[in-house]
């Protein structure tokens, strides 16, 4: 489903080089964690796979098309096959909970009334619905974190890209935001999560790939998930 062959990238601005000849695959359903100090190339790389930035070498291919080869019309419709959930959040603050999901899912093109339907649904599906009407002020990091997860999800995407999305979190909310990406991946959706420490999240993961200064150092399978 996901594959990197050779990639290298550049930032022109600093000349700093964040990822050097990466390579790797991902198949279908797969839940990989993405690890490393910061500044080791994982937000980069996780930039590439939504087609924010390019590489200047190697090539990434994601459900066998070349992203690099990809139009800038394109790029819109490829976007709606892949949620992202930032550490940050980046929820709009003078919108509610719900017109934040709601927008998401409008912007993809959906009509008000299946829009509307829909983030019931992944709100519900999400407990969500005691946060409707609250801005983002309003809420817990593990909440606004929830938040994030429903607007990456309203969409369906195939594939989820999540930057340490339980970096700023107790540790209490980062288990649950854990516990609901092993849910999606379950029902079999494509996860790739960046993590600096990883032991909340490893039992969830298939397979650990570690960077160092824009390098993999390591890609093996998690032990619950090769012991199965």
């Amino acid at each position: 489903m996901i594959r990197l062959e050779r990639v290298s990238k550049t930032y022109e601005e600093t000349r700093a080089e964040a990822l050097r000849e990466v390579s790797f695959r991902m198949k279908a359903g797969e839940f990989v964690l993405l690890t490393g100090e910061s500044g080791s190339g994982k937000t980069t790389l996780l930039k590439l796979l939504l087609r924010e930035i390019l590489p200047e070498q190697g090539r990434i291919l994601v459900n066998g098309r070349c992203l690099h080869e990809m139009g800038q019309k394109q790029i819109p419709y490829y976007r709606r096959t892949v949620g992202m959930i930032w550490q940050d959040c980046k929820l709009i603050e003078d919108r509610t909970v719900y017109d934040n999901v709601l927008l998401a899912r409008r912007i993809a093109g959906s009509g008000r009334v299946d829009a509307q339907r829909q983030v019931g649904c992944v709100m519900a599906a999400l407990g969500l619905e005691r946060l409707f009407r609250r801005y983002p002020a309003e809420l817990s990091g593990g909440e606004k974190q929830k938040v994030c997860l429903a607007r990456a999800l309203v969409n369906h995407p195939r594939i989820l890209l999540a930057d340490e999305p339980t970096g700023r979190l107790d540790s209490e909310s980062s288990d649950e935001v854990t516990g609901l990406l092993a849910q999606m991946n379950k029902r079999g959706m494509t996860i790739l999560m960046a993590a600096h420490e990883t032991y909340r999240a490893v039992p969830c993961a298939h397979r650990v790939i570690r960077l160092e200064k824009g390098r993999i150092v390591s890609d093996s399978e998690t032990t619950e998930y090769g012991a199965g």
